[in-house]
């Protein structure tokens, strides 16, 4: 049975030098540093890759985020998988629990975490479920 839970959450990116090989070609890589609040309490932390495009509105990024703290009152961590793309500012946005990455209470995680900005503010919906190992 999928559970479904909301709450705020803070972010913070600081920049990141690119390898040599993938530098000089528009793209950036940013260090991430999150806070969940709410039934997800916990702190998140990755990295995350993104490029502008040449059209206004145009960019694309994706990201690898370790979560760590309380979901539900279960204490655990899981990995989430981010993949965006904004299309002449028309948004697309998939972040998912990578399979099998849960650990302690969260093992056997899956779901889907939405994440959006009002006022400033960024909020997120996690639709999850933790299934019982063979």
């Amino acid at each position: 049975m999928m559970a479904l839970v909301e709450g705020e959450f803070e972010v913070t990116m600081s920049p990141e030098h690119m390898s040599v090989g993938a530098s000089g070609f528009g793209l950036h890589r940013m260090v991430l540093d999150k806070r969940y609040h709410g039934a997800l309490d916990a702190s998140g932390n990755g990295e995350m890759l993104s490029f502008m495009g040449a059209a206004q509105g145009s960019a694309g990024y994706v990201a690898m985020e370790r979560v760590e703290g309380k979901l539900d009152g279960l204490r655990g961590g899981f990995t989430l998988q981010h993949s965006g793309i904004m299309d002449r500012g028309q948004p697309s946005l998939s972040v998912l629990v990578v399979p099998d990455s849960g650990s302690g209470d969260l093992t056997g995680l899956s779901g889907k975490l939405d994440l959006r900005i009002e006022d400033g503010k960024h909020f997120y919906t996690f639709d999850y479920v933790i299934a019982a190992l063979p």
